[in-house]
């Protein structure tokens, strides 16, 4: 109960100091925008990651789990599993859910992470330290609300979790950014690793035809390129 308390008070006055901040224009999208985009934006980017991270668990749980005694009763989350349970396309939802969780979380810090030299309301250097600089209320908000209890209530109720179109739209985003081959650079990762450990990657499908396979690995190599446009630009500008 203490450390409930305690962790729930920290959480108020994370979320109190950082609407501060975005309300004094001093965080990085509010000092250049109306702060009302800033509290749309961090609210919208925690709002979707709560599905984002929620869905996830649902979606592996429900894996082992008959879909035909719920499809009555849950609909929509089994509209879910029948795209996830089907081959391979679980390791593609997780593929693209991954990078949703990186660009919201991204989203989550310009409208909601602090300014270089912040001030609000007299704080002594210490406490803005802790909260501000090392980034405590920004985790603080992000993982309690954004990550740790939807991860705990869908891991409870996984159906009732995805059981929505918001779900469904989550997963259709996740599905659309694998097959975009933007990370399919990762899949190259994969088959190395494989190779060097001289095992057989486990599939769910045929082996792919030979347009597909050509489909597939141009996918890789422009995912290659862009990683690597993308490292080259991060150690310039370092």
């Amino acid at each position: 109960l203490i450390k409930s308390v305690y962790s729930v008070i920290l959480l108020i006055f994370s979320i109190v100091l950082i609407s501060g901040m975005i309300a004094t224009k001093q965080t990085n999208l509010s000092e250049n925008s109306h702060p009302a985009a800033a509290y749309c934006l961090l609210w919208g980017a925690i709002l979707w990651l709560t599905m984002v991270e929620g869905g996830q668990a649902s979606l592996v749980g429900l894996i082992p789990v008959n879909a035909e005694l719920y499809a009555n009763s849950h609909p929509k989350a089994y509209k879910c599993t029948q795209i996830t349970n089907k081959g391979d396309n679980l390791d593609r939802y997780l593929l693209g859910r991954q990078f949703m969780v990186v660009l919201v979380v991204f989203c989550v810090n310009i409208s909601g992470g602090p300014i270089g030299g912040a001030e609000i309301w007299g704080f002594p250097a210490w406490l803005k330290g802790i909260f501000l600089e090392a980034g405590l209320a920004m985790i603080l908000l992000t993982c309690n609300i954004g990550q740790l209890a939807s991860q705990v209530n869908a891991s409870l109720c996984m159906l009732d979790y995805t059981d929505n179109y918001f779900a469904l739209f989550t997963l259709w985003v996740a599905m659309a950014i694998e097959f975009s081959g933007l990370l399919h650079a990762s899949y190259l990762v994969q088959l190395a690793v494989a190779a060097l450990a001289g095992k057989k990657i486990e599939s769910n499908e045929e082996p792919r035809s030979v347009g597909a396979s050509i489909f597939f690995f141009a996918r890789c190599l422009a995912s290659l390129a862009v990683l690597c446009f993308c490292l080259a630009v991060t150690f310039e500008s370092l």
